[in-house]
């Protein structure tokens, strides 16, 4: 692996020479050192990808299904065989533990297969017409169409699995997309390029920049687009949803994860090892992260010792050595918004059952209990490696709680009562829950996505290949 690539626009199946743009450094979050040259793309190159997405969605259109499946399939026998480096180039590119980072390429291989299996069914249906007398005798289809070329914007904390969400439903349905990578770890976006460009993707179905924002906002602003796919915060999602003009958008934007320990939860000792994988794997730098813990009030105390028990064995430090769960923070900048949340929380009353500490963009696992409501690290969120924790009389008060958030993507539940699981199922106002393991949990077909101000649409192979596509109903008159 070249220790400091050059990655310079990838439009229309190739690298374009750096010509004269500039190429800044991309530094590793461990390290400090550089991981990668990137030369910022302009808006000759945002005009030139569009023409080339344009041409490349009318070449995915006309392959036929069978064509895009072995393309996908391909895909994923190309990332497996690549697993190892690729896995080493997340761990440096955005300090992902190894072990964690190992992972994303399993996950990246499943979503490429799972889109290669979903175009073998992802169609349309039969609608009966014979429901009105007007219609007798006649026959009704519906099938899928794609909506056009798309604009994909992805987030660095899982630079190839999200982006494979949104790469290989794209391809499965027929698509084209022009994608803006995240600028603090870009390398997967620009390698992946390689690899489709390897496995016979026609040129100009995928193309990678580098954008400034003033230009990258034309992902959501230019018309010969016909969806934009955004994964990242709310402030600049909802923003480019409003810009958006008349095309589709899908938003993923993150949320402050709950997860609810009743007292009949069963093995505390296991729940509290999962929360705080939950709550600390990856520097906590996950949508999804368990970042409030409520607990029954009988069982408060006990859990809580064993849960800061549970936090404080993680191992910290290098994101390549295979022990380490806890890596570094995306850049000093992120580990310093998160000290000041959780000093902030202190200040205002919070007790640290465990105390954050750092070196360099590593912070060590931090738990308060007695946080404000009104906390950043409460109500926003945090993004980081810090949990609150705080007890609940009874389990109304606990999904009173959970739902008391302007966020809603998913949420926890550990009870063996089925009618609280049915209850947490139907009261709870987020987008997946998630029963007896931590709210972290993602599979890659499943929809995912979230209410309130964790976005907008659904994410999921086919549930993206949905939103990457339109039905056109087919009505035949067979009587004449």
């Amino acid at each position: 692996m070249t220790a400091t690539p050059e990655l310079t626009p990838w439009i229309n199946g190739a690298a374009l020479p750096p010509g004269g743009r500039a190429l800044t450094p991309v530094l590793a979050p461990y390290t400090g050192q550089p991981a990668a040259r990137v030369a910022e793309a302009t808006a000759a190159d945002l005009d030139a990808a569009i023409t080339a997405a344009e041409a490349g969605y009318r070449a995915m259109r006309a392959l036929p299904r069978h064509a895009r499946r072995d393309l996908l399939t391909r895909i994923a026998d190309a990332l497996t065989r690549e697993r190892q480096s690729l896995g080493e180039e997340l761990a440096v590119s955005c300090g992902k533990p190894i072990g964690q980072a190992l992972g994303e390429v399993d996950r990246a291989v499943m979503t490429f297969s799972l889109a290669a299996d979903e175009t073998r069914r992802f169609g349309g249906e039969v609608v009966p017409l014979d429901v009105d007398p007007r219609t007798v005798g006649y026959t009704g289809t519906v099938h899928r169409f794609p909506v056009g070329p798309i604009s994909a914007i992805t987030p660095f904390n899982f630079p190839l699995n999200l982006l494979a969400h949104k790469v290989a439903p794209a391809i499965a349905v027929g698509s084209a997309l022009v994608v803006k990578p995240p600028p603090q770890c870009p390398q997967l976006a620009f390698r992946l390029g390689r690899i489709l460009a390897d496995c016979g993707l026609p040129a100009g179905a995928y193309n990678v920049l580098h954008l400034p924002i003033p230009v990258a906002e034309r992902l959501a602003t230019e018309p010969r687009f016909a969806m934009l796919t955004f994964t990242g915060s709310p402030v600049v999602g909802w923003h480019l949803k409003s810009v958006a003009g008349k095309k589709k958008v899908c938003l993923e934007l993150g949320g402050n994860a709950a997860a609810v320990v009743h007292e009949d939860a069963g093995d505390l000792d296991w729940v509290a090892q999962r929360l705080a994988l939950g709550a600390f794997a990856y520097a906590g730098q996950v949508c999804i992260k368990v970042q409030r813990v409520l607990v029954h009030q009988p069982i408060y105390e006990a859990f809580v010792r064993k849960l800061v028990a549970a936090s404080a064995a993680l191992p910290c430090g290098d994101p390549l050595d295979p022990k380490t769960v806890v890596g570094p923070m995306i850049d000093a900048g992120a580990a310093d918004r998160v000290q000041a949340w959780t000093d902030e929380a202190i200040r205002a009353g919070a007790e640290a059952l465990l105390s954050p500490t750092r070196a360099g963009n590593v912070l060590t696992p931090g738990l308060l209990a007695g946080v404000p409501r009104d906390a950043k690290v409460s109500c926003r969120e945090v993004f980081g490696p810090v949990t609150i924790v705080a007890p609940y009389r009874d389990w109304p008060e606990a999904l009173a709680t959970v739902n008391d958030s302007d966020f809603g993507l998913q949420a926890g539940v550990f009870t063996h009562d089925v009618n609280r699981i049915h209850q947490a199922f139907h009261g709870l106002e987020v987008g997946g829950v998630i029963a007896n393991d931590f709210p972290t949990l993602r599979v890659d077909n499943f929809p995912y996505g979230g209410v309130k101000d964790s976005g907008f649409g659904r994410e999921g192979v086919r549930y993206a290949m949905e939103e990457m596509s339109e039905p056109r109903m087919l009505v035949i008159n067979t009587t004449r």
